[in-house]
C-alpha cells in the first residue's frame, strides 16, 4: 500500500514538475514573442519614419528645384546683395531658359495644333466687330457695338458706340482716348489693365510667354469650368506671375486663362480670368467669338464677336494719337 501511495506521489510530483517546466516554457516563449513583436513594431515604425523622411526629402528637393529655377533670374540679376557682382554690367546676365514639364510640353504642342498650328503662330493682326457689354453687380450696365483692330503683341485701335464712338488707341506703353470732347491720355488704371490683359491674352500667352526665359510650366489638375471638364496647366512666368490655362479635356481648346497680378495702387492682388468659348475656324485659326472677363471673381465685361478676319492691312497711323 505504501509502495502504491509512494508511486502515486512520485507521479503527481513528476507531473507537477513537468507542468511547472511547461508553464515556465510557455511564460518564457510568451515573453520572447512579446519582445519579438515589440522589436517588429519598433522596426516597422522606424521603417515608416525612414520612408516619410525620404518622401519629405524628395518633396523638399523638388520644391528647392522649382524655387531655385524660379528665382534664378532674380539671383542672376544681382538682387541678392551677398552675391551681387562688383561689375554692374555683369548683373544683366541672361536668365535661365524656360523649364517645361515634358508631359506639359506635349499638351502645349497639341493645343497649338488644335488652334491652327503654323497658321495660329504666324498671324500678325486680328480685325473683329461685334458687341461689347459692361457688367456691374452681375447686371449689364452698358453695351455698344465695337470695331477692334489689333496688331500683335501690343497695339490696338478699339472704337465703341454708334453715332459718336469713343476711340481707344494703345501702342505699347502709350495710350490715348478720343471722344466728343477731344483727345486725352487714358487713365493709369485703364492702361494697367490693358497691359495686363494683353500680356496674358490667349495669343500672347501661347506664342510669347511660354518661351520667355525663367518660365516654369507643369501639369495641373482637373476641374470644371462653365460645366466643361478641363485639364489645367500651371505656369509661373518670367515676372513671377502665377498663370493657369484650363483646356477642354475632349478638344484641348482653351477654356480660360487665369492670372494673379499685383496692384501697385492698393498693394494687394487682383485675380483676372478670361473665359473663351464659341470657337470658329477663321482663316485656318480656331478663334473664340465670345470672351468673358472676370476680376476678383466678378464678371466685368463680355465681348461677342460677329466678324473676325486675320492679317488685314492697316494704315500706318492707326496706332498713333487720334486727331
Amino acid at each position: 500500500m505504501r509502495v502504491v501511495v509512494g508511486a502515486a506521489l512520485v507521479a503527481v510530483w513528476g507531473n507537477r514538475k513537468n507542468y511547472s517546466h511547461r508553464r515556465a516554457g510557455f511564460t518564457q516563449s510568451r515573453k520572447v514573442r512579446k519582445a519579438r513583436e515589440e522589436r517588429d513594431e519598433k522596426g516597422w515604425i522606424m521603417a515608416r519614419q525612414r520612408r516619410n523622411l525620404r518622401v519629405t526629402i524628395g518633396l523638399g528637393a523638388a520644391l528647392t528645384f522649382m524655387l531655385g529655377a524660379a528665382n534664378s533670374a532674380r539671383l542672376c540679376a544681382g538682387q541678392n546683395p551677398a552675391a551681387a557682382p562688383s561689375n554692374p554690367a555683369a548683373s544683366n546676365s541672361t536668365p535661365p531658359p524656360s523649364h517645361i514639364d515634358p508631359k506639359a510640353q506635349q499638351i502645349l504642342d497639341r493645343v497649338i495644333q488644335v488652334l491652327g498650328g503654323p497658321a495660329f503662330l504666324k498671324v500678325r493682326r486680328l480685325t473683329t466687330r461685334g458687341r461689347t457689354f459692361s457688367i456691374r453687380d452681375e447686371a449689364t450696365s452698358a453695351y455698344a457695338p465695337f470695331e477692334s483692330y489689333f496688331e500683335y503683341p501690343d497695339k490696338r485701335r478699339f472704337s465703341y458706340g454708334k453715332s459718336k464712338p469713343v476711340i481707344l488707341v494703345n501702342n505699347g506703353d502709350q495710350a490715348w482716348e478720343l471722344d466728343q470732347m477731344g483727345m486725352t491720355t487714358q487713365l493709369p488704371e485703364q492702361v494697367r489693365r490693358w497691359r495686363v490683359s494683353t500680356r496674358y491674352s490667349l495669343e500672347n500667352l501661347l506664342r510669347l510667354r511660354i518661351h520667355e526665359p525663367g518660365t516654369l510650366i507643369q501639369m495641373g489638375g482637373v476641374d470644371f469650368v462653365d460645366n466643361i471638364a478641363t485639364q489645367s496647366l500651371d505656369m509661373v512666368d518670367a515676372q513671377q506671375t502665377q498663370v493657369k490655362l484650363d483646356l477642354n479635356r475632349q478638344t484641348l481648346l482653351p477654356v480660360s486663362v487665369t492670372y494673379r497680378v499685383h496692384d501697385p495702387e492698393t498693394g494687394g492682388w487682383n485675380d483676372f480670368a478670361d473665359v473663351y468659348s464659341e470657337y470658329k475656324n477663321v482663316d485656318g485659326v480656331m478663334t473664340p467669338m465670345h470672351i468673358a472677363r472676370f476680376i476678383d471673381g466678378d464678371r466685368v465685361s463680355e465681348v461677342f464677336r460677329s466678324f473676325a478676319h486675320y492679317d488685314d492691312d492697316y494704315p500706318a497711323t492707326y496706332f498713333q494719337p487720334v486727331r
